[in-house]
């Protein structure tokens, strides 16, 4: 494992990081942007969303994106003339909505403070999970049968199995994370899982059973991770200084995009 870099300065949150079409994509909270960054620091706001945070992204199999709009319950769809309309509300299910996943079936997982909502391709909402301890990033196996959510409250990863309908079921530990405060996650081919904490400014890997592989230390908080890049063994991890949430909107704004080469490359969704 290399030594981070800094890859990208100037955001304000960096949170909900996608490798697609050869770039990271993220979500800048409390700016109302989505950033795509390529391997050489170039970045380019690629699509405005009316909402502050939490907002987060991933795309249908066609290659539409869905925005979550949090604080409105909504999930967006971003049409081919770049215009954005309203893919799913939540609203009946919870107040506030915060990560996104879709898997390969285009079905997409929404997480809340407590709950899971499923969203079908055509729009269908239902909820399929609850009694979270503040859900928060999650992935899906490449094979679509295991979904893998974040407890940042719960200092736990919590797998459920997917029915072929996009149910969940089977609600398990899949590690305790001790003294971790997990956020936003990736898989890898090994089946591991990266993880950025935030109190604990690092992003760490961890095997199922919850046995520590790296650690990397950084001078910030850790919101989110993905692998990426040519080959998927590029690590980028989202920081920034947590102030708290009265002073997110504060400057100077510290968020960065950091890499580091990882040995093992991405596997799954995101």
């Amino acid at each position: 494992m290399s030594e981070p870099s800094v890859l990208l300065t100037g955001l304000a949150f960096g949170e909900s990081p996608r490798w697609h079409d050869g770039r990271l994509w993220l979500s800048n909270w409390c700016t109302e942007e989505v950033v795509a960054v390529d391997l050489r620091g170039r970045s380019e706001v690629v699509a405005r969303v009316p909402t502050t945070f939490p907002f987060s992204i991933d795309w249908l199999p066609d290659g539409r994106l869905l925005v979550v709009s949090g604080r409105e319950a909504l999930v967006l769809r971003r049409e081919p003339d770049g215009s954005l309309v309203t893919h799913a509300n939540l609203g009946s299910i919870d107040s506030v909505f915060n990560e996104i996943v879709v898997d390969g079936r285009g079905n997409a997982y929404v997480d809340s403070g407590g709950v899971v909502a499923l969203v079908s391709a055509d729009g269908a909402a239902r909820q399929v999970a609850e009694g979270l301890a503040f859900g928060n990033g999650m992935a899906m196996t490449a094979d679509n049968s295991t979904l893998i959510v974040a407890e940042s409250h719960g200092n736990r990863l919590t797998a459920f199995d997917v029915a072929a309908d996009g149910s969940l079921s089977a609600g398990r530990l899949w590690a305790d994370l001790g003294d971790g405060f997990p956020d936003g996650i990736c898989l890898d081919a090994e089946g591991a899982i990266w993880y950025g904490d935030v109190p604990n400014k690092r992003c760490v890997r961890v095997r199922e059973g919850g046995q520590v592989l790296q650690t990397i230390d950084l001078d910030r908080g850790c919101f989110a991770c993905m692998l990426g890049g040519s080959d998927g063994t590029t690590l980028f991890m989202l920081a920034a200084e947590w102030r708290g949430m009265e002073h997110m909107t504060d400057q100077p704004r510290t968020g960065q995009v950091l890499i580091a080469q990882a040995s093992v490359p991405g596997a799954g969704r995101p």
